[in-house]
């Protein structure tokens, strides 16, 4: 395969994968604005329809897009030789180098603080009833605060490629 085309697949693997990663937290938002937490009748009971809405979401697809999306973003600025500048948040680059490091602060976020958590909310890690409770809030927040930080993320992946000359 000739670089063009490797670019190409690239371009559409890191926007496909985005779409499914950012895709899920904006329908989280959509679907659940005024969240309430579960309760512990909730977690009790495993036949509940509330415990079993949450255990039903593709959890594992949107970590996986997550990677994706990183890995696939970090190839074409290496692929490109924009990988150093753009990190280093250098001259024109700099807006996709704030788009990465928020990336990379939201994958963290996600494989750090929300799925630890969310194993327990899901009866996946033992937890008590009261850690599990305390952990459906904390994955609450985790996932709301990734997609607040999507939209800055967007708006500087975008800013790299239209205006990002405003920058240097």
């Amino acid at each position: 395969m000739d670089g063009a085309t490797i670019d190409l697949l690239a371009r559409w693997v890191h926007f496909m994968a985005g779409l499914i990663w950012v895709g899920h937290n904006y329908a989280s938002v959509v679907q659940r604005p005024n969240w309430l937490p579960l309760a512990a009748a909730d977690l009790r009971d495993p036949e509940s329809p509330r415990l079993k809405a949450v255990m039903n979401r593709e959890h594992g697809t949107f970590r996986w897009a997550a990677v994706v999306t990183w890995v696939a973003g970090l190839f074409m600025l290496w692929q490109r030789g924009w990988l150093e500048a753009a990190l280093t948040l250098n001259g024109t680059l700099a807006p996709l180098g704030l788009g990465v490091w928020i990336g990379t602060l939201m994958l963290a976020n996600l494989w750090l603080v929300l799925w630890p958590h969310q194993q327990k909310v899901l009866g996946l890690k033992p937890a008590s009833i009261e850690e599990r409770l305390r952990c459906s809030r904390i994955t609450h927040l985790s996932s709301r605060t990734n997609t607040m930080l999507s939209i800055p993320l967007l708006f500087f992946m975008a800013a790299g490629s239209h205006g990002g000359h405003l920058f240097g």
